[in-house]
């Protein structure tokens, strides 16, 4: 194997190794609804009441599902008072790290490919 091969396998493993909580957390159809009810919203975020009427869930369920997400490095929480608001950055998560990786992934494909 070549060194720039190995090089960017070696950065594939460090990039699944960052994101695996970012991954397991995304996995779950829940909170896939949740990120896309959060998608619709604008950047100023959403509380959890709002997020519960819109996924027909429960308050202590979407709170659950939305700890998972922040503490996996996918959703932000900004505190207005005593109000949580929850929101996508693209500053303050793992979406950079994510997209990172896959699109290393995707160009030692087609580096792959190239050779084949």
């Amino acid at each position: 194997m070549e060194k720039g091969c190995e090089e960017r396998l070696q950065k594939i493993v460090d990039g699944f190794i960052k994101c695996r909580n970012a991954f397991t957390a995304i996995g779950d159809e829940t909170r896939q609804l949740i990120l896309l009810i959060l998608l619709e919203s604008d950047l100023s975020g959403i509380r959890v009441g709002e997020i519960a009427q819109k996924a027909h869930l429960t308050r202590p369920s979407v709170s659950h599902h939305l700890q998972i997400l922040k503490e996996s490095g996918m959703v932000a929480m900004r505190k207005d008072g005593t109000k949580n608001y929850y929101y996508l950055s693209a500053e303050k998560t793992q979406w950079k790290a994510i997209a990172d990786l896959t699109g290393l992934i995707y160009t030692s494909i087609q580096h792959i490919s190239a050779k084949l």
